[in-house]
């Protein structure tokens, strides 16, 4: 590969030796050397060298998210897409509008609709759902992925009724007069209906993932690690997606895949173990649900509901299924990602994680949103890494105070704390969840608030600085995947991944300035895979 020199940037490496740097030097896909622009252009260019001109931009190490779903974001392109959508009565027009562009008995699927967004009407219910969808049956997921909603046409084709067995964890919500279904499904029961949905085709897969890949480059988002299997139609066909389109079609992208736990014996049949694969395409921890989410009241706390005196959540599994699941993933010598909302949910995963021995790559907590000082003590280990979506708080607030209480929310979205406790923090999205762009992340750390609202921020204590913040997509982001002596800071002999900014983050007076920024180029194994 040709030997390329990017000049005239302000460049922060991250890297304590040489902090701010005008020029690197990249070859064969790695930084060879760095410093100001005139010394690395006399020392190493030649007659083969490429020049590239930053022309005074800001760069940093290219950016991590260390957890989305790269085939939801694949999902948006071909799918009905709720995002941002304000009343009940607007999702409604939006999904009588798909279902007359649709020809009978073709299914309505997509979702990412948040009730807590509508400024009028509350879930639709399953009679509205079928006056818009008469002849069309359908499945949209609620934006955290926990809840769905559905009409009769699906009902009907999932062969439903009154004493139908429902999969562990899950409810088909019904209404207390009629005990007739409302339409609204928790956690696992929506796979009752999920199950019925005629499968996409290999190429079809193939072409959406591809936009979504590039869609994700184009955020500067340089690796990413995704969590894939069940939306991809298992581990074959996911890893064989994946290896199409990096490996062979060289999109770029450093990706990282989650495998669910209900994978673990194809993992086994297929010799497949963690770090399987190359530094494009990997095999990384097994994935694990324990408990939901605060949008249904299914994450699971130590201590009830403020708004729900009754309710603590909900366990997916028992302590016993836990410890084992855990264990037939430690038989393959994997470490685990887990799913962890409530602070009783990261109680019951450290507990069973305190059983077993470390493997050769760290551990995951995932979204740790409530926290108890004793809790932050145990994640405080080398190898457990914290996984930490800060968008998050833009989306929660205002409405999950009242989920949490006023004590509680103090030690709930902490992640000052857990950063000065000496925890080991990655940040990602949970796209698409949350918007993919990392930029309105790390403005949720920085800011603690939602896009245009005029106060300080909640829990300002727990706001995190500017560099703070980019660690958690940079530097940070390389420890889950124990890559940190090969990505995350620019330094000799690292990936040459870099992302480029239209506006220079680390000198803002004003951090809603972070909102104006783009990305302007990002730079994969010195290569320019994408470029405004």
């Amino acid at each position: 590969m040709m030997r390329k020199i990017y000049v005239n940037g302000v460049i922060y490496t991250f890297n304590k030796i040489q902090p701010i740097v005008s020029a690197v030097v990249t070859e064969n896909g790695i930084f060879i050397d760095m410093g100001e622009s005139k010394q690395m252009l006399n020392f190493w260019k030649d007659s083969d060298t490429e020049v590239i001109d930053l022309q005074g931009k800001t760069v940093t190490p290219g950016l991590t998210d260390s957890h989305l779903h790269l085939a939801g974001i694949a999902e948006s392109f071909v799918t009905l897409d709720l995002t941002g959508t304000n009343t009940k009565q607007e999702m409604l027009e939006k999904i009588e509008e798909k279902a007359k562009s649709l020809p009978p008995e073709e299914w309505i699927i997509g979702g990412n609709w948040d009730e807590n967004l509508f400024t009028e009407g509350k879930i639709p219910s399953i009679s509205e759902l079928d006056h818009v969808a008469p002849d069309n049956p359908l499945l949209l997921t609620r934006i955290c992925r926990h809840a769905a909603v559905t009409n009769s046409k699906a009902l009907e084709i999932a062969n439903y009724h009154p004493d139908m067995a429902v999969p562990k964890g899950g409810t088909i919500v019904l209404d207390e007069t009629t005990k007739q279904p409302t339409g609204l499904l928790l956690e696992s029961a929506k796979e009752l209906i999920a199950q019925h949905i005629p499968k996409r085709s290999f190429a079809d897969w193939k072409n959406a993932l591809r936009k979504s890949i590039q869609f994700t480059i184009k955020q500067g988002i340089t690796s990413a690690h995704t969590n894939d299997p069940f939306a991809l139609g298992g581990l074959e066909q996911t890893y064989q997606i994946y290896d199409q389109l990096l490996n062979k079609e060289q999109l770029g992208l450093r990706t990282n895949l989650l495998i669910n736990h209900e994978f673990l014996d194809d993992l086994r049949a297929n010799k497949m173990y963690a770090g399987y694969g190359n530094d494009t395409l990997q095999i990384g921890a097994i994935k694990i649900f324990a408990d939901g989410a605060f949008g249904r009241r299914t994450a699971l706390l130590s201590e009830a509901y403020t708004d729900d005196p009754d309710n603590y959540g909900t366990a997916m599994y028992s302590e016993d299924e836990l410890i084992n699941i855990i264990r037939k993933a430690r038989e393959l010598h994997f470490p685990v990602a887990v799913h962890t909302i409530g602070d009783q949910a990261v109680e019951n995963v450290l507990n069973a994680l305190d059983k077993f021995p470390t493997v050769s790559y760290r551990d995951r907590i995932i979204h740790v949103q409530v926290l108890r000082k004793e809790l932050i003590d145990r994640l405080r280990h080398p190898s457990r890494i914290v996984d930490i979506q800060p968008r998050f708080l833009a989306s929660d607030f205002p409405w999950v105070q009242e989920r949490l209480g006023t004590e509680r929310i103090q030690t709930s979205y902490a992640w000052k704390s857990l950063l000065q406790a000496g925890v080991i923090c990655a940040g990602g999205s949970d796209a698409p969840i949350e918007p993919v762009n990392p930029l309105l992340g790390i403005h949720a750390a920085v800011t603690r608030k939602t896009p245009g609202d005029t106060h300080g921020g909640y829990n300002i204590e727990e706001k995190l600085s500017v560099t703070e913040a980019f660690q958690l997509f940079t530097e940070y982001g390389a420890y889950p995947t124990n890559e940190e002596t090969k990505k995350g800071t620019i330094a000799r002999g690292k990936f040459a991944d870099m992302t480029v900014f239209s506006h220079h983050p680390f000198e803002m007076e004003n951090p809603d300035d972070l909102l104006k920024t783009e990305v302007d180029m990002t730079v994969i194994g010195g290569e320019i895979k994408y470029r405004k």
